[in-house]
């Protein structure tokens, strides 16, 4: 069996665009071919190869072209060019509403869509109790499925699509439909599929899900695809599109290299030196840090319960405004790009010092976090408050700026962060 699932070549999707109605008759009956439209590029000259066992994200802005990929991958659309080939039986669970008939009822519908799939109606009946167990929607079951809310539909949908035993899972902004309840459920199945050596292939526009789950990302936009690979770096570029920063090359680290050299000689942590996964922001004020442990000896390896203490050192660049607004703000990322942990420093903090232009920060951190491995990020900015849920105005983003492990002392842990509680029982 082929370790390629899904190989995608040169491919494109044209659609023909026309200013009035009758340009598409007058253009079909020209005798000298004459034409009446103008070409859109849905999808333009799009390539890659997803490898079995892989889960890969698709992430881009609304109408980037991520569903239409979608749906010419499980046959719904044909190419206007380019190759693509899948090894392997797709079970698909696209835009609410497709492959299924409004006036049939949710049961007839499993069967509908097996038979569409392959399946005979014995198989079928071997499926529909898991199906219909998963889904949990009761007595709505032998109702027409044009009687149902969208969460309801998911659940069939979803519940569908996973117990027809697939070989590739293709799931378009399916994780945002839901209860919360039917969400963990669905999460854990997808976790069921990977460890199974699934490939699976997830359109979101929530990125911790597509951090959490998948392996690659393709970030397509405009109907090109811009990047294809690692999924932190690239969903951090995606971020920082969004947010209106300039994503086209990766920046420099710092500008002014002679100044930083002259003040570093004497800075005891200098041998921690900045290796970011990916920044960007108007300047460049953060050029150092470090992590210490309980003894303020410098370590990457911190036992659990220990004490942490990192150590900035920022250089401020002289057109940068020093008032209230002023933040340097972090947070402590897991394995899967999950942030876990956030802090930042209190109001006025950097501007209590006027016009100084080096400033060495330090954020004490009491450890409570799992045994794994870790990375910080950092950001220099501007907010209106205190608050993180305000958007802030970067002056310098860095992901991954630094990485650690937390190493575990025997004791398990089972969530992302470590609680101290008590356990007991009372006699009556």
């Amino acid at each position: 069996m082929s370790d390629i699932t899904i190989k995608v070549k040169n491919l494109n999707k044209v659609y023909k665009l026309y200013d009035r109605s009758i340009d598409r008759m007058k253009e079909a009956l020209s005798i000298s071919k004459k034409k009446y439209s103008r070409d859109y590029y849905a999808l333009k000259n799009i390539s890659f190869e997803i490898k079995r066992g892989e889960t890969v994200g698709i992430i881009g802005t609304n109408g980037s072209g991520k569903s239409t990929l979608l749906k010419i991958i499980t046959g719904v659309l044909t190419q206007t060019s380019g190759d693509i080939q899948v090894n392997g039986k797709i079970s698909a669970l696209l835009e609410l509403g497709a492959g299924f008939n409004p006036e049939y009822t949710g049961l007839e519908n499993i069967y509908l869509n097996g038979t569409m799939m392959g399946y005979s109606k014995e198989d079928m009946d071997n499926r529909v109790d898991s199906i219909t167990e998963f889904a949990d929607i009761g007595d709505f079951l032998n109702q027409p499925i044009k009687t149902y809310s969208s969460g309801m539909f998911v659940r069939l949908a979803f519940s569908l699509s996973i117990n027809v035993e697939p070989d590739i899972l293709i799931l378009d902004e399916a994780l945002a439909v839901g209860d919360v309840k039917f969400q963990l459920k669905c999460f854990n199945k997808i976790d069921e599929f990977k460890k199974n050596g699934k490939t699976i292939v997830i359109v979101s526009h929530d990125i911790d899900s597509i951090r959490k789950f998948c392996d690659k990302v393709i970030w397509i936009e405009n109907g090109e695809k811009k990047e294809y690979g690692d999924v932190r770096r690239i969903s951090s570029k995606y971020l920082e599109y969004l947010l209106g920063g300039d994503c086209s090359s990766d920046h420099n680290i710092i500008s002014d290299e002679n100044k930083i050299d002259a003040i570093m000689e004497n800075f005891e942590y200098n041998k921690f030196s900045i290796n970011y996964i990916y920044r960007w922001g108007e300047h460049k004020d953060i050029i150092k840090i470090a992590i210490l442990n309980n003894s303020y000896n410098y370590e990457q390896n911190i036992q659990i319960f220990e004490k942490i203490q990192l150590k900035f050192f920022l250089l401020l660049s002289d057109d940068i405004i020093r008032n209230d607004n002023l933040f340097l703000s972090i947070g402590i990322k897991n394995s899967k790009g999950q942030e876990v942990l956030w802090a930042t420093t209190e109001v006025g903090m950097l501007s209590l010092n006027g016009n100084k232009d080096t400033f060495k920060v330090f954020f004490d951190i009491d450890n409570i976090l799992a045994p794994g491995s870790y990375s910080v990020v950092a950001s220099m900015e501007y907010r209106d408050d205190y608050s993180a849920v305000k958007d802030p105005y970067y002056l310098d983003y860095i992901d991954g700026i630094f990485l650690f492990n937390v190493l575990s002392d025997g004791k398990k842990v089972y969530s992302p962060v470590f609680t101290n509680y008590k356990v007991y029982i009372e006699d009556n």
